[in-house]
């Protein structure tokens, strides 16, 4: 597997995303091929959506600033957050636990980092439908058959740091079922499925990094997954709640809540 970072100039609202790409890849003088992968950093496809939104425009709830002061938030962040998440779960500072497009993350995807100062970046609006867009898009302009993935960060429970996470995939199975199949002893693997997409958005958010890199998208080329032309259904990425080793083990639900139901 090979894997190329690509950096862009800086991404602005209305900006058409598989321009910018196709002349970055031109510029780095990459090639594109059948089968290769397209990473996308989530906040570069929020820009383009203008989901980026000044904080002195919102008036935050009492709710919010309940939220704020438990989480040493800004109100105004705070009431995104409740706008945004489906359940709030507990946290800490500066790190409210949500629910948001049936995935446990951070603040509801909602992000201070690589937005303008005084505003805050929310996540793409419909991720997939935007993933599967651009590949068609893609493979107009090209005559290729790339595969789409959108990155953001996460974080695991007791790991430090940020790692990658596969908001939505395009063309490529993300996930393969390993059940059934032997170990190096011969015996039957009895609950594994390897997290295909999970990985590969790790290996772009490598790249990509959480700074100031301006390199919001990854070419992967050689990558061992298995092409689709299937629309991919981000709940074959998702567990539910009661198959869930941690949600299962900490008695988190997508009914209960600790904190504050928005």
């Amino acid at each position: 597997m090979q894997v190329f970072a690509i950096k862009s100039p800086l991404i602005k609202p209305k900006d058409n995303l598989v321009n910018i790409l196709l002349q970055a890849t031109k510029k780095h003088n990459l090639k594109l091929e059948n089968k290769d992968l397209i990473a996308i950093s989530s906040k570069a496809l929020a820009t383009t959506q203008d989901q980026i939104t000044k904080l002195n425009q919102i008036a935050p709830s009492q709710k919010a600033k309940t939220l704020a002061k438990k989480y040493s938030l800004e109100p105004e962040f705070a009431e995104l957050i409740l706008e945004e998440a489906e359940k709030i779960y507990g946290g800490t500072e500066k790190a409210v636990l949500t629910l948001k497009n049936g995935i446990l993350t951070v603040n509801a995807g909602i992000d201070h980092k690589n937005a303008p100062k005084g505003y805050a970046a929310l996540w793409p609006l419909n991720p997939q439908q935007q993933a599967e867009a651009i590949r068609r898009e893609m493979r107009q302009r090209t005559r290729k058959n790339v595969g789409v993935l959108i990155v953001d960060s996460e974080v695991a429970p007791l790991r430090m740091g940020t790692r990658g996470l596969a908001l939505a995939v395009a063309g490529f199975k993300p996930v393969k079922d390993c059940r059934s199949k032997r170990d190096l002893f011969q015996k039957p693997l009895l609950i594994t499925r390897h997290a295909i997409a999970d990985d590969l958005a790790s290996t772009a958010h490598l790249l990509m990094g959480e700074t100031n890199k301006k390199t919001p998208f990854v070419l992967i080329k050689n990558a061992p997954v298995t092409f689709t032309e299937d629309q991919v259904s981000p709940k074959e990425m998702q567990i539910p709640p009661n198959k869930c080793v941690y949600a299962s083990a900490f008695k988190i639900s997508t009914t209960n809540l600790e904190t504050i139901n928005p």
